[in-house]
């Protein structure tokens, strides 16, 4: 089936086919000469190679020979829309690629390469047609939009040659009168003999004859200039909707994706598409630009008067065109690694920052430098008010903040990375309200300067990073970067710096969690997951899709009952699961966010011996065990929470290997097929003596009123507590809640002397502890550490 045939079937493709086209190749001629358009090599012509000029040629002149054959077939008064569309194609086509045949052979490749993606996108939308972070026709738009300004670009500049040249004939020819003139001043002051003044009556003629001609070529002229200088105005407004596309749409939706990164979104490798298409039009607009000029310096070397009420356009557009020009190189003039958001005084961070059209301007001929200061969030304001001062005004000090621009020749990449700046002073501004220090937003001002065109123009350009949260310890980090966090999710593009909201809907501060624990983890949250977290932030409730959150209930008031925010507890929960609990986690083997009582319920319904993994409501980067018991009855126990502390002296794994209570990870997993593989200890093992002495293994045991260990062969019934069953347990206050014991004998004899392995064997001696722990014999040791035997 033909091309254009199959792209009609699907209406998804037939809506976007108009975007594909334009003025240069209309739709109608598509869509009348759909076969022979399909018949024909478009795609075996080299565009590269001269010789395959002469086949262009020839398939631009079957194309108008077939347009004006398809005229002939529309007669009557009905077609005649359709006969005047066709008559335009056919002006259009002889005008635009007589001079340039090539330029038709890419026109109608780019169509049909784009009606192909359209109907693979049609026939299989679940698949990911184009990989850049642009959508397809998006950018298939804006490339096609690109191609068309280059057509006009260059008919122009043919018409401004035809232009200059006419304008040169008219000049000579003007001269020639002139000398006619002089010679027929010349004959008056002879005698006036018959001969002279037949020479003067002959000469008087053709004075008269040239002065027509003259005048006629001067109309031209003068109607050539206004018909280029309205072209020009065409072009300056394709020009100018084509900026505002990439500018206010692409590049600023790579902005967005750069601040969402922040958060761990994932950032499409797109800024190289971008500067194609910055630098493509950086190049139009100094062509135009440049031919403006020359059609300015055309009219002053012969000015011609305009008719009454015509008005001049050229001035206008000079400015209009170098506006655009300016808007764009400080558009371009962009942060592309940001600084750290949380930043700390004193510590080294990096940069980069890169021009976009740098390249194509050749300012790398002459490098400009590039300061970096921090300003604050009143100053930033000011900044964008274009307040001259501001430029000049800082909020601290920088070191190693200035450097000059490289040029990477083999990318065409114009830019600077700032590898070792340091923040060594901040200047904080006075706090509103209960505003906290970790509330206060900054930025870092990037400024430079450079020229174009041999100093023609100087642009002077700036740009802001993302803000950042300045903090001098350590423990300010967590409230810091929910500061970011809730800016880089919830600023409003071209916002007032740094303003945001101060209250969302739940929804999008669920998924900006999830987006952080992913990125954090390697895994996102359930929908259980939300809903619990939803409910501890705003409480019980059947939907939360239309409540609000306000920055106060998310990070600045505490959780009913607790001395810490939410966003303190997730943040604890999300750094322990990252640093200790990645893996498991990323198998499934940790439930994590479940309440209380729901993973009560939950238990209630399985064997003895079930167990799962829930992260502690009421101690910050806790993860607690909750295991069924059948102790005459099915009740469900809790272990005291396991915080980063307890996991770098022992992992969760080996833990859970250490308790023989736990059978099944809820809801029927046996403990070994979940958690074996990340089993780094066994203590069964005997260890080496070294130097008479030997090392003991850390051993997690429960007392037996808490659940009777299990025999794996038959996890129903229970058994007898080992001989190693700890002689002192410690209590959680909380109903149901129990501490497994873990001591380990080297942490008992610090600051004392070593004990003889034959004494600690035969049990015969009693070791003095300070009074905080009372006195604890050999044989209390031997029961909370595990001595291998040997």
């Amino acid at each position: 089936m033909a091309q254009w045939a199959t792209i009609q079937q699907y209406p998804q493709a037939t809506q976007q086919i108009q975007s594909i086209y334009s003025s240069q190749f209309p739709i109608e001629v598509r869509h009348f000469l759909a076969q022979w358009i399909e018949d024909q090599p478009w795609m075996n012509i080299d565009l590269e190679n001269a010789q395959h000029e002469g086949v262009a040629s020839t398939l631009l002149e079957q194309l108008v020979t077939n347009l004006a054959n398809k005229v002939q077939e529309f007669d009557g008064d009905q077609f005649f829309p359709i006969r005047l569309k066709l008559q335009e194609a056919t002006a259009t086509f002889k005008q635009t690629y007589e001079q340039n045949p090539f330029q038709l052979v890419r026109v109608i490749k780019n169509c049909l390469q784009m009606e192909k993606k359209l109907i693979e996108q049609a026939k299989a939308p679940e698949q990911k047609i184009d990989a850049t972070p642009m959508m397809p026709s998006v950018g298939a738009q804006i490339e096609l939009k690109l191609e068309e300004q280059v057509q006009r670009t260059q008919t122009s500049e043919q018409t401004l040659k035809h232009l200059q040249s006419e304008q040169e004939s008219f000049i000579i020819q003007y001269q020639d009168s002139l000398k006619i003139t002089a010679q027929i001043q010349q004959l008056q002051t002879q005698p006036r003999t018959p001969e002279i003044v037949s020479k003067e009556t002959l000469m008087q003629k053709e004075k008269e004859k040239v002065e027509v001609q003259l005048t006629q070529k001067a109309q031209e002229l003068l109607q050539h200039r206004i018909e280029i200088a309205m072209y020009y105005h065409q072009t300056l407004l394709g020009l100018q909707e084509l900026q505002k596309q990439v500018l206010d749409t692409e590049l600023i939706q790579w902005k967005r994706q750069q601040q969402q990164a922040g958060n761990g979104a994932p950032l499409n490798e797109g800024l190289e598409t971008l500067q194609k298409w910055c630098e493509l039009l950086a190049d139009l607009i100094w062509q135009n630009r440049q031919q403006i000029k020359k059609v300015n310096l055309l009219r002053a070397q012969l000015p011609i008067d305009l008719p009454p009420g015509t008005k001049n356009l050229l001035p206008e557009l000079n400015d209009n065109i170098t506006g655009l020009l300016s808007s764009l190189v400080t558009s371009t003039f962009i942060v592309e690694t940001q600084p750290p958001q949380v930043l700390k005084k004193d510590a080294r961070f990096a940069a980069t920052v890169r021009l976009l059209v740098g390249g194509k301007l050749n300012v790398h001929m002459n490098p400009p430098q590039v300061k970096a200061t921090i300003i604050s969030e009143k100053q930033a304001q000011d900044l964008l008010k274009s307040d001259v001062k501001a430029k000049n005004e800082t909020s601290g000090e920088i070191l190693n903040n200035v450097g000059t621009m490289e040029y990477q020749s083999s990318s065409g990449q114009l830019s600077i990375t700032f590898r070792n700046m340091q923040l060594k002073k901040i200047k904080r501004a006075d706090r509103k309200g209960t505003e906290a220090v970790t509330e206060e937003k900054f930025c870092i001002l990037f400024q430079s300067d450079f020229n174009v065109g041999g100093n023609e123009l100087v642009f002077q350009v700036w740009t802001l990073s993302l803000p950042v949260v300045v903090t001098v310890h350590g423990n300010q980090e967590c409230n810091a970067l929910a500061t970011i966090l809730w800016d880089n999710a919830f600023s409003a593009p071209g916002r007032n710096p740094f303003e945001v909201p101060e209250s969302v809907p739940w929804p999008l501060l669920a998924e900006q969690l999830n987006v952080k624990f992913k990125a954090a983890t390697g895994r996102g949250l359930t929908d259980n997951n939300m809903k619990y977290l939803a409910s501890k932030i705003l409480g019980q409730s059947d939907d939360y899709t239309s409540m609000q959150v306000s920055w106060a209930h998310f990070n600045k008031e505490a959780l009913p009952g607790r001395n810490f925010t939410f966003w303190e507890w997730f943040y604890a929960v999300l750094k322990l699961t990252k640093e200790h609990l990645k893996a498991p986690w990323n198998d499934g083997s940790i439930i994590g966010f479940i309440s209380k009582f729901e993973a009560q319920e939950w238990l209630l319904t399985k064997p003895n011996g079930t167990f799962l993994l829930r992260y502690s409501d009421s101690e910050m980067g806790g993860i607690t065990i909750a295991w069924v018991a059948d102790n005459g009855k099915l009740e469900v126990w809790n272990l005291a929470p396991f915080t980063s502390k307890d996991f770098s002296i022992r992992g969760l794994a080996d833990r859970i290997k250490d308790l023989s209570n736990l059978a099944y990870l809820y809801p029927d997993i046996p403990k070994n097929q979940a958690f074996s593989k990340y089993y780094v200890s066994n203590p069964e093992q005997p260890s080496s003596a070294v130097d008479g002495y030997i090392k003991p293994t850390l051993v997690n045991v429960i007392p037996v009123p808490y659940g009777a260990p299990m025999n794996y062969d038959n996890p129903q019934t229970p058994q007898l507590m080992s001989p190693l069953s700890p002689a002192t347990t410690v209590y959680d206050r909380s109903p149901g809640s129990v501490h497994s014991t873990q001591q380990n004998m080297e942490e008992m004899t610090a600051d004392t002397n070593h004990i003889q392995l034959d004494d600690f064997l035969m049990g015969d001696m009693d070791y003095n502890y300070p009074d905080d722990f009372g006195q604890i014999n050999v044989n209390e040791l031997l029961t909370n550490s595990h001595i291998p035997t040997t």
